[in-house]
């Protein structure tokens, strides 16, 4: 019935979903909140809990954003399902872009609802200046933003010469 929708490809959503879940798992195991652990000159691995949404936007509210973020969050992952439920199979390129994003934004609302919190990890800094800290969902979800940007500058040929 899906095989030849962009449903076909949603094997990776459960991919992504699994490897977020797996991770935070082990950061939270193995890692203190707060601790930095140096791993390069520019990589730590520190845990931390965000109670908002992208930059810690919202963090200091009183509690109503985890289920305000949860169901926006929520409606968009819909509103990706349908989409690619609307494409083609052999549509790779926008399928494993939808997927990541769907996968990515699935194993933030998991966090969100289960804990109240995302558990991010992964920080980055040049000298003193540190990039928020982040995980494999907003990884796989910034993959599949960028991916769709290179599908619509590719497609685009190809929708307006119609």
């Amino acid at each position: 019935m899906f095989k030849n929708t962009g449903w076909s490809w949603l094997w990776v959503s459960g991919l992504v979903v699994i490897a977020d879940q797996i991770t935070k798992y082990l950061a939270s195991s193995h890692l203190e909140l707060y601790v930095p652990h140096k791993i390069t000159g520019f990589f730590n691995l520190t845990l931390m809990h965000n109670e908002g949404v992208a930059f810690s936007i919202l963090a200091d509210q009183s509690g109503w954003q985890r289920y305000f973020i949860a169901v926006v969050a929520s409606l968009i992952v819909i509103w990706l399902l349908y989409w690619l439920k609307q494409n083609r199979k052999h549509m790779t390129l926008q399928n494993v872009a939808l997927v990541m994003v769907i996968g990515g934004a699935l194993g933030n609302i998991w966090d969100r609802i289960v804990l109240g919190y995302v558990v991010d990890f992964i920080e980055l800094h040049y000298k003193s200046y540190y990039w928020p800290a982040f995980n494999i969902a907003d990884s796989a979800i910034t993959l599949g933003a960028v991916l769709l940007i290179i599908d619509a500058f590719k497609n685009k040929d190809e929708s307006s010469a119609g």
